[in-house]
């Protein structure tokens, strides 16, 4: 069983119930508005959420003025 921080916990319900609603695309400045973190917080977890997470499937997809990530179900 993989262990996640408060924060990790935190952006992976906020990804889990976004992708349920049919949304794909996120970039770390809105998840953070989303849940109270800041865009630093979320953007350096987001590379170890995409190793880590069983149960979502997290890409970089995109870099234009931030990085985009692609979230999907695994």
């Amino acid at each position: 069983m993989t262990e996640y921080t408060d924060e990790e916990q935190r952006i992976l319900a906020y990804l889990r119930d976004s992708v349920s609603r049919g949304e794909s695309y996120f970039r770390a400045k809105n998840i953070a508005e989303a849940i109270g973190l800041t865009a630093k917080q979320v953007g350096s977890r987001l590379p170890r959420l995409a190793e880590k997470s069983e149960d979502v499937e997290i890409e970089k997809w995109g870099r234009a003025r931030s990085t985009t990530w692609r979230v999907t179900r695994s």
